[in-house]
């Protein structure tokens, strides 16, 4: 083996490890353009994208696979067309998540509660989880090939976005933007926290509708009402029926009585009751239903909270205080059929509201919470996408998005946990508030040294949507933050369009005055092959990790890339990876065939730049048919593979990128150059190994960021033969990495083009049609065939192209003949017709005529006694009793027989 050589296999498992070290020595992540180093240029254009910051004790799963493999294509590319490009690390606190698994943690290990451990420890004990758990996810990614620029990588609660939260909080608190009050939220009792709108999913289940009589006071008559809760009876506050239901209107302004409590309620009229579902009258429970608030609100109804926070029963459910909300729900319901309140019991179907974190049912519930007055900053949101500001990719999800920020209400920002940024705010004994930007250590308005600061953490989501600004420094105007900022692209799936995006914006124009990216490309969500989403449930999740482990990073980016288009799901499969692992087997296997057509060029003369290089127009005399067409398919794939960058269509350019290099260069140009490199003339050789040099080191540069392992592996063993070659000017301005080289810039056409892709475009289909006839009469690869060619106009060009046609078709060129026109169409020939072209092949050369001759006699027989048969079954009593349906079916089974006899009759003759 020559030093130049490749080994035989590709091994992924030991390049991956050594390419990512060495790209992150040479610092090929780093932006090229640093504006915190003397030699700044600020007129280079940057590229920025903030990585969507993952859990910090999450473990990679393959929606992190797509959202890596994605931005890591954008920076890439970006990176090889000359932009200072930077993709900004991170991970999140996660609140919820990582409370909840260092709380199950507590109690495996050392039997004890966060409430028992203390917040202080507590808040302890989770950093250590932190620092144990959180390099996990990152060493994950940059398995992955990203190209993050870790020096600057970032959490969510370091020191500096930990300040950017609290002067967020404080500029919104002094703008009148951030409030505190009682309000209608959505209560996980299992995680002792509010839970926002978003963190709810709604489900289809099977439930109880349990009808029962509200008793008018001072009479025996009753309204009948319907609940899927009937705890929640405890704190109704009002009967509520439509004005104009004339079963009720007689008990409108009268008193109703709550039961078992026996606490009078008013009957009240309002428009939002529909007389025709259920009994038509609603108990209205205000403290426990966003519907029924609404309703309080419009009559000034008192509302009371009948749970505490674990969903138990408070001081206002009687006697039933203490008690689980689903055990009070059996026993009151038992007082209540005792007291012969119970009208009747039905199953329902119903969406019941759950906790995306914990699962278990969500309770409406009355609580104090801290509230950002939303309007303004969506109006604000909104404005920047309908001008135009911001781009989302698809363009569909516009509307989507618009429809929220249309019906947004205030964002409770407040969460009852430890883990997270606290909310910035400190109570002296006479309930002053003191909002600072530091910790205070007294109170702002009368000077009491005696304060404590706010249990309540904020949302997630408020510390995550100052990512993008918040990561460069912000607030301090840092070099980072006026170089970097705005952002160039927001990349993530469109399932946190919600959650994460809008706020996003909102917060960017809000703080900086400017929106934070110009461009939002969602992905969609990542299924099984069959379409189904992954669930471990199902026992259908594919784990990126082993996929990596068994078939190679490149293989799962490129299977996750081309499979994707914007805003669409996209199906995953093991096969898919694997073939995919074959194409970089395939990328391998050329790599290996262009270096050792390096190896193996004598030193010649120099020829012509062979990269495009024409005279008066047309290629260079050196170059064949075949070197003329590659080179033009090739400027095809560039400026199409461009165009569909710059259309977000990552998938199209992969796909089209895959087709070139295993169709155009590998089956066609790889196999026509084996001939042209014992071509007689050392320049037509040197020709030949250069054009095979240029095209795949384009292809390589194309395909790098999709698959950047084993391009820049390859890349890099071409670099070094090259360099030790004959034909080394060719690297003279080549950099050290692949990842670091310029991306192909589109050229225009320049005339010679088409009429050299039409010309080989025949060659290929004369190719292909006598290949097919070689399978379909199963003739041995090896045999040689003869050919007579009637080639009218394309007589010049086929006699020109007749080695390379005799080659890839397997003919005999010592038997093969090209005539303008044949005056008699040759006997016992098949005759293949392509365009203008005909091509006689001897049946003598191809099959053993006594063989096929007894296999067609043996065929004829078969199908004749097939229509003996039949026609016997259609001549009898069958035709007479049998439904018309099948007579038909067989009457369309002789005819075809028929047809296949006289096939057969007419290839015997």
């Amino acid at each position: 083996m020559t030093k130049q050589e490749l080994p035989k296999a590709y091994d992924f498992k030991s390049t991956e490890p050594r390419i990512y070290a060495m790209w992150e020595a040479g610092k090929y992540f780093k932006p090229h353009n640093d504006p915190n180093n003397a030699n700044f240029d600020p007129s280079v254009k940057p590229f920025v994208i903030s990585i969507p910051p993952p859990n910090v004790t999450g473990e990679l799963h393959i929606g992190h696979a797509m959202f890596v493999s994605v931005e890591d294509l954008m920076v890439r590319y970006h990176r090889m067309k000359g932009y200072s490009a930077l993709w900004v690390p991170g991970t999140d606190h996660a609140g919820i998540a990582t409370q909840l698994m260092v709380e199950r943690d507590l109690l495996r290990n050392d039997e004890i509660t966060r409430e028992e451990l203390g917040r202080e420890k507590f808040i302890a004990r989770t950093w250590e989880w932190k620092h144990k758990y959180g390099g996990m996810i990152t060493n994950q990614i940059r398995r992955l090939g990203a190209s993050c620029d870790w020096d600057r990588e970032r959490f969510t609660l370091d020191d500096g976005l930990s300040r950017a939260v609290r002067e967020a909080f404080v500029r919104l608190y002094e703008k009148g933007l951030i409030y505190r009050g009682p309000r209608l939220i959505n209560w996980s009792p299992g995680l002792k926290t509010a839970v926002s709108d978003l963190e709810v999913e709604y489900s289809e289940e099977n439930a109880n509708l349990y009808y029962f009589k509200y008793m008018i006071a001072g009479s025996d008559e009753f309204i009948p009402v319907a609940t899927i809760r009937p705890e929640t009876i405890l704190g109704d506050t009002a009967v509520a029926v439509h004005p104009e239901d004339e079963r009720y209107q007689k008990f409108i302004g009268k008193k109703a009585i709550v039961p078992i409590l026996g606490r009078e309620i008013p009957v009240i009229a309002d428009d939002y009751v529909s007389m025709e579902f259920g009994t038509g009258a609603l108990k209205i429970t205000p403290g426990h239903d966003p519907n029924d608030y609404a309703i309080a609100q419009r009559h000034n109804l008192p509302i009371i909270s009948m749970l505490d926070k674990e969903a138990k029963i408070n001081e206002n459910g009687g006697q039933y205080t203490g008690q689980d909300r689903f055990e009070a729900r059996k026993v009151l319901w038992a007082d209540m059929k005792e007291a012969g309140l119970v009208i009747k019991t039905e199953p329902y179907r119903t969406t019941i509201p759950r906790s995306q974190r914990g699962g278990e049912i969500v309770e409406p519930m009355i609580s104090e919470q801290w509230f950002v007055k939303i309007e303004s900053l969506a109006e604000a949101g909104l404005a920047a996408v309908k001008d135009g500001r911001i781009k989302i990719v698809p363009e569909r999800f516009d509307k989507t998005y618009y429809n929220w920020l249309e019906n947004i209400k205030d964002w409770c920002i407040s969460r009852q946990l430890w883990w997270g940024h606290r909310i910035p705010v400190w109570y002296c004994p006479d309930h002053h508030m003191t909002v600072t930007r530091e910790d205070p250590t007294q109170c702002a308005t009368c000077g009491s040294k005696e304060i404590h600061q706010d249990e309540d953490v904020l949302d997630t989501w408020f510390s995550s949507g100052l990512w993008p600004f918040s990561t460069l420094g912000w607030p301090e105007q840092t070099p980072d933050l006026k170089y970097f900022y705005p952002t160039s692209y927001m990349e993530t799936g469109y399932d946190i369009l919600f959650f994460w995006v809008a706020r996003m914006i909102m917060s960017g124009l809000e703080f900086t005055g400017e929106a934070p990216f110009h461009t939002v490309y969602l992905h969609g969500l990542v299924r099984d092959e069959h379409g189904h989403k992954m669930s471990k449930t199902k026992g259908n999740v594919i784990d990126p990790l082993i996929i990596m482990d068994d078939l190679g990073t490149d293989a799962l980016r490129f299977t996750l890339l081309v499979g994707s288009t914007p805003g669409n799901d996209t199906n995953v499969g093991v096969k898919k990876v694997e073939a995919n692992r074959n194409f970089a087997n395939k990328i391998w296997n050329a790599g290996r065939f262009v270096i050792n057509a390096i190896d193996s060029l004598d030193d010649g003369p120099k020829t012509v730049d062979g990269g495009g290089t024409t005279v008066n127009g047309q290629p260079s005399t050196v170059w064949t048919l075949a070197d003329s067409w590659i080179w033009a398919r090739l400027q095809n794939l560039i400026r199409d593979v461009e165009r569909q960058f710059q259309n977000f269509q990552y998938g199209q350019a992969g796909q089209q990128i895959y087709d070139f290099i295993w169709s155009d260069f590998a089956d066609w140009y790889v196999e026509i150059s084996k001939g042209q490199m014992h071509a007689e003339h050392a320049e037509s050789r040197r020709q030949t190994v250069e054009t095979l040099v240029r095209v795949f080191d384009t292809s390589l540069r194309l395909l790098h960021p999709f698959t950047p392992f084993v391009t820049e592996e390859i890349w890099g063993h071409l670099h070094s033969a090259l360099r030790e070659s004959s034909l080394k000017d060719i690297v003279k301005d080549w950099p050290d990495a692949l990842i670091i080289a310029k991306f192909p810039e589109p050229r225009e056409p320049e005339g010679w083009e088409e009429s050299k892709l039409a010309e080989f475009a025949l060659i290929q289909e004369i190719v292909r049609s006598i290949r097919n006839l070689r399978a379909e009469k199963n003739v041995s690869p090896v045999k040689k065939l003869a050919a007579q060619f009637s080639a009218g106009d394309k007589l010049d060009l086929l006699k020109s192209q007749a080695i390379v046609i005799s080659t890839l078709a397997g003919l005999n060129v010592e038997e093969v003949s090209f005539d303008r026109s044949l005056q008699q169409k040759p006997e016992d020939a098949i005759a293949l017709v392509i365009g203008s072209v005909e091509v006689y092949i001897p049946l003598a050369g191809m099959v053993d005529i006594a063989n096929e001759k007894a296999r067609l006699e043996k065929e004829l027989k078969e199908a004749e006694s097939h229509i003996q048969r039949l026609e016997n079954l259609l001549g009898g009593d069958f035709a007479n009793k049998a439904p018309a349906a099948l007579i038909q079916k067989e009457r369309d089974k002789l005819a075809a027989y028929k047809d296949t006899a006289e096939k057969i009759k007419a290839q015997l003759n």
